[in-house]
């Protein structure tokens, strides 16, 4: 099946245009792939008041267990600025040694990759002992709302069993085989509002002056030390990423002051109980000051950890196998897909490395791109051995 060759399949995922959340027909190309192979596929589209549609799409071979799951996304974040290339971003060009275009690194390359595997797998095992299947959305670099989440929701419904899931995210810092990811940090990003009154400066006595009290604030939940760190996770981290007073005149007391922050939080914590912490010392705080406050949360995903398995040590030994890297275990980076799919399946995430991944000229080297096709070809041996 040459058609499915990792490099040739990877670069016409690139020359669609997927920026997130259009689909610029991709999925029903990658669709057509897999019913060849011959999965039964399904194009999920999810709608929400307020945001974009997003198509999804789930394919399954076989429909014994146990289920072994690919999971990845094809939507891409916009190019910037196209002079800044050298070539064009949804061209896929190859050069020294790398596939370079948007997508080439998170996460097209990832997926041609392992449909690459299953096709070789499929050749040599025509039977095998269970299913494997591809959930596949197009709303991983957006709001994520109808993406994963709901795909998740639909295949709970549908009692649709998930034994395992392999999230292709780009993984590795520097080489391919550093680290899989078996965990990631919830986040939860808070937006303050401090209602104080406007006044003229030089009566600061009648007026209630909210900047003084948003200072006061952030200084005191930035050095709050949540913890030290588990065996697993890093300590849990807040940082404040906005300030604003909204005031055109030097010689007024503002009547709002805004300020935005984010927390990574380990598994010692949940959202409910950090935002529990945090109001107590904004009431606190605001009572001390005659003011009031309104504070708007929105968690991206609470902080999760699949407990090393076997299926997780089959996969660490493939890895160093091909690459000669024994790979960390790691909880490390942003979230992923996998906080939403945990809800159905244990699963880690493995895939290429990230230094380029959302850059100007983003790439993939072709050795890697090769590597990662055997590493997932010999975890589907392994797997259903």
């Amino acid at each position: 099946m040459k058609d499915l060759n990792e490099i040739k399949l990877a670069k016409e995922l690139i020359k669609f245009p997927s920026i997130t959340p259009v689909d610029a027909g991709i999925m029903r190309f990658l669709e057509k792939k897999l019913k060849k192979l011959g999965f039964k596929t399904k194009i999920l589209e999810f709608k929400e008041k307020n945001f974009k549609p997003v198509k999804n799409l789930y394919a399954r071979l076989g429909s014994k267990s146990p289920n072994f799951c690919y999971a990845g996304h094809l939507d891409v974040v916009p190019p910037g600025n196209l002079k800044d290339w050298t070539v064009n971003p949804f061209k896929a060009s190859i050069k020294k040694g790398y596939l370079i275009g948007r997508g080439a690194n998170d996460m097209k390359s990832s997926i041609a990759a392992f449909v690459s595997a299953v096709s070789f797998f499929l050749s040599k095992n025509k039977k095998f002992n269970g299913s494997i299947s591809l959930l596949i959305t197009g709303d991983e670099e957006g709001d994520a709302v109808n993406g994963t989440k709901k795909v998740v929701d639909y295949l709970k419904k549908k009692k649709e069993n998930i034994d395992f899931c392999l999230v292709g995210e780009p993984t590795n810092p520097n080489k391919l085989g550093e680290m899989i990811k078996i965990g990631r940090r919830g986040s939860l990003t808070g937006k303050l509002k401090i209602l104080g009154s406007q006044g003229h400066v030089a009566y600061p006595q009648r007026a209630n002056n909210p900047s003084t009290i948003i200072v006061k604030i952030l200084k005191e939940i930035k050095e709050i030390k949540f913890d030290k760190g588990t065996v697993n996770f890093q300590p849990t981290n807040l940082e404040v990423t906005k300030i604003n007073i909204d005031n055109t005149a030097d010689n007024i007391i503002p009547a709002i002051a805004e300020a935005t922050f984010n927390i990574r939080f380990n598994n010692k914590h949940s959202s409910n109980s950090i935002k529990k912490k945090l109001n107590r010392i904004f009431n606190r705080i605001c009572k001390k000051n005659k003011s009031k406050f309104k504070i708007d949360y929105k968690v991206s995903g609470e902080a999760f950890l699949t407990k090393p398995n076997q299926t997780t040590f089959m996969i660490q030994d493939i890895i160093k196998k091909v690459t000669n890297i024994k790979p960390k275990l790691s909880t490390t980076g942003g979230t992923s897909d996998l906080r939403f799919i945990r809800k159905i399946s244990p699963g880690l995430e493995f895939g290429l490395v990230g230094k380029t991944m959302h850059k100007v000229d983003e790439a993939v080297s072709l050795k890697d791109l090769k590597n990662l096709t055997k590493i997932y070809q010999y975890i589907l041996q392994n797997y259903f051995k």
